[in-house]
């Protein structure tokens, strides 16, 4: 009886689905083949497995822009995805696309990223590029959505579906300008509403907390003419991308709000990411960090059981949380007498 409740929901979705939407029982299946779920479809059942995973509940004490800040209210990697979730399953739902898979892509899109945000990211970069050069071992780059796919697939063992593991490996942009081609189903159109709304959420997110933070003053009076608030940006952007996209097979923006997300991201770059690692200089603290902690890793026998070489070092020191990496910093630089004032 309660496989026919997982047969049952596949038939709905083949019947009230978009035709461009990725059906559940149309999935080129896993890594390893198991037995279906009698209740869950498999991107139901890889929503669950993120969920419920450590990498996922580590996010919570992970930067998102702002390191150890004075207040509960500043976005972490853990509300930033769900955050994206959120925006995304929106989109879906108006575009009848599987929403399902969409919450698996956003949930999981972040589990690899490094401690302290986009500064801990670029830090561990720098340091494996350094090395490389010396050495010319491998890796020679960290790239969060690299790592993250890599989480999902050997660290936590998820056994996920391709479909899910495509939309991890494709989210990420930088800080390239989103295009149209951003919106075309390299793999799904899911994970196409996934990179989008990856960018609609933390470019609006990403404003609120350098508003709340103080160190930008009041919003920029073009990107005020979408709204007064943030909700209204968030729902003028969202309601454009459904707009644009209806009954087509690739997510678009009109041009206007396309320049208008691009340009707010350059602002942001200029005025928030690029001006508060001047501003705060425990941005600089908190990279030292990363790179000593690496640098320590790296060397033979410093890796606790289970880790191993350049790469373990990598997977060790990414999956930390920032309390956990200045612990992990305090108990290897500071002696005894002075952790305990901590």
């Amino acid at each position: 009886m309660p496989q026919n409740v997982r047969l049952a929901t596949e038939r709905r979705e083949i019947e009230s689905l978009s035709p461009f939407a990725a059906l559940a029982a149309h999935s080129q299946g896993r890594p390893r083949e198991e037995e279906p779920d009698p209740v869950r479809t498999c991107y139901q059942r890889d929503r669950d497995r993120v969920l419920h995973s450590k990498a996922f509940r580590r996010l919570k004490h992970k930067t998102q822009v702002f390191i150890d800040p004075e207040g509960d209210h500043y976005r972490t990697r853990l509300t930033h995805s769900l955050e994206v979730a959120q925006v995304a399953r929106t989109i879906g739902r108006a575009l009848r696309l599987n929403e399902d898979l969409i919450e698996a892509i956003a949930l999981a899109h972040d589990v690899g990223h490094t401690p302290f945000g986009h500064a801990g990211e670029s830090a561990l970069d720098e340091a494996l590029q350094e090395r490389h050069a010396r050495t010319g071992e491998t890796p020679d780059r960290f790239r969060h959505y690299e790592q993250s796919l890599r989480v999902v697939d050997v660290l936590s063992d998820l056994n996920l579906t391709h479909e899910t593991r495509a939309g991890i490996d494709g989210h990420s942009k930088g800080r390239k300008d989103l295009c149209a081609h951003d919106g075309e189903p390299t793999s799904t159109l899911e994970a196409a509403v996934v990179r989008v709304s990856d960018r609609i959420a933390y470019l609006n997110h990403d404003l609120d907390d350098a508003l709340r933070s103080g160190l930008v003053r009041e919003v920029p009076a073009r990107f005020l003419a979408l709204g007064p608030s943030h909700g209204r940006r968030v729902g003028a952007m969202v309601e454009d991308a459904i707009t644009e996209s209806l009954d087509r097979p690739a997510i678009r923006l009109s041009h206007g709000m396309l320049g208008t997300l691009n340009a707010m991201k350059e602002w942001l770059f200029e005025e928030v990411y690029t001006r508060y690692p001047l501003v705060y200089p425990d941005i600089a603290k908190a990279r030292s960090v990363v790179k000593e902690l690496f640098a320590h890793y790296v060397e033979p026998g410093a890796l606790p059981e289970g880790y191993d070489g350049v790469q373990g070092a990598v997977d060790y020191l990414a999956g930390m949380t920032d309390r956990f990496a200045m612990d992990v910093y305090a108990h290897l630089k500071l002696p005894e007498a002075f952790r305990a004032r901590r």
